[in-house]
């Protein structure tokens, strides 16, 4: 028998036993479709919580500290760090050379004292960065946005902000259009000791919350230089030692989270402390794997349990077939023909079970989605992304039912190959 005959006797065999066929095919779908489910919350899941360990930016983001490092450095996610180590031009070009880093932003910071609208004055830090590349900052906007590049009139301050002015999180967009005021102090010596402020008004586009330096204000690089060389063209402040240093720190992105350790390596070994969470990411990535591979266990007893639903199904095709498979084997079919016609049809339920599945873990997926979201939301957690379904993962649905059901339908398919023509047709 050629390969297509064999493959019309499978259709029209499916076909009469319609309902049978239709139940052993949903319960293949629920199997790849629980596992489809399954496998799209686990990899969102994991996503969302290495995300949440790096504030937003990208988790392979390392900071660095115009410090030296202490010996243990690199046994720690912390800083560990001694005597100031100026960050200049230099040293950022050396850190941006070396082919692990895919990009280096270097950071400013100011002492400033802060009037902010209708609230007590207090001092504060201005963090100054290139806000163009926030993607790769450990920056969440969690209301409004970010200052524009280049501004010199927009701020987006940080959740210490809030605390100072007693705003809570969940209304973070009260403080959005308000002014504040920023003076960057400047000591100057003549007969005493006097402080001249340079005053600057700001408009509060965002808020956000951040790990790029301590501080209560976020605005664009060039508005802390201009501070900054207020503060020093005067007799400078021993209070305030960073101030020598060209940039009070930078943040550093590894091409690869496997490349963390070697790029803070090197940055050791330039004299500079540096921080990040690369031990508690393999730590939490361990766990994770583990509860991957329990859920991805759920789903394959599923497909296992469908799979026996196959082997039963096909085991009773068998034994209703036995005249139709003697019939066959009279008139020339041979073993290897018998064989292919019930693997195919198992193959076919598999592959139908196994794509309808699929699509309904999706939809099982964006469904949860919607409700996981909707409680992260209320507690201001974020948001999970169940929108996306990673291809392999569907393709392990429609491709794990499919190998599973012919691997069920293997044992029907010799019974019925071996079965002998005229044992067969005189079956009653």
């Amino acid at each position: 028998m050629r390969f297509l005959d064999t493959f019309q006797l499978a259709i029209r065999s499916l076909r009469r036993r319609r309902g049978r066929a239709a139940l052993t095919g949903i319960g293949v779908a629920l199997g790849s479709g629980l596992l489809v489910a399954l496998g799209t919350i686990s990899s969102a899941a994991d996503s969302n919580v290495v995300g949440r360990l790096s504030h937003g930016g990208p988790i392979a983001a390392i900071k660095v500290a115009a410090a030296k490092p202490q010996p243990d450095q690199l046994d720690s996610d912390n800083f560990k760090q001694g005597d100031i180590h100026l960050l200049d031009d230099a040293a950022v070009n050396k850190i941006r050379r070396s082919p692990k880093v895919s990009s280096v932003i270097p950071v400013m910071t100011s002492e400033v004292l802060v009037i902010p609208h209708g609230q007590d004055v207090f001092f504060g830090t201005m963090v100054g960065t290139d806000v163009a590349q926030a993607a790769n900052l450990p920056i969440t906007v969690t209301a409004g946005r970010l200052p524009s590049a280049g501004s010199l009139t927009e701020a987006a301050v940080t959740t210490s902000y809030l605390d100072h002015v007693h705003v809570g999180l969940l209304h973070a967009s009260s403080v959005l259009g308000q002014e504040i005021e920023l003076a960057a102090p400047r000591r100057s010596v003549n007969e005493q000791v006097r402080f001249r402020g340079r005053w600057t008004r700001e408009t509060i586009v965002g808020v956000v919350a951040q790990q790029v330096s301590d501080g209560e204000v976020l605005v664009p690089m060039g508005q802390t230089e201009l501070a900054r060389n207020w503060a020093v063209g005067g007799a400078g402040d021993p209070d305030f030692p960073l101030l020598a240093s060209p940039y009070t720190g930078l943040v550093a992105v590894a091409s690869s989270l496997d490349a963390v350790h070697d790029v803070r390596a090197e940055i050791a070994a330039l004299g500079y402390a540096s921080s990040s969470p690369e031990h508690l990411v393999a730590s939490v990535q361990r766990y994770l794997h583990v509860v991957d591979i329990v859920l991805g266990g759920i789903g394959v007893v599923a497909l296992a349990i469908a799979s026996l639903d196959i082997a039963s199904s096909l085991l009773a095709a068998v034994h209703e077939r036995r005249r139709e498979i003697g019939v066959l084997k009279a008139i020339g079919a041979r073993d290897r023909d018998v064989l292919r016609w019930f693997m195919l049809e198992a193959m076919l339920i598999g592959l139908v079970g196994g794509t309808a599945g699929s699509l309904v873990g999706v939809a099982i997926a964006d469904a949860v989605g919607v409700v996981v979201n909707r409680y992260l939301t209320s507690q201001d957690l974020g948001g999970v992304d169940l929108t996306v379904v990673p291809t392999p993962i569907i393709l392990a649905g429609i491709g794990g039912a499919t190998l599973l059901a012919m691997i069920a339908g293997g044992v029907p398919a010799l019974l019925a190959a071996r079965l002998p023509a005229r044992e067969a047709v005189s079956a009653e």
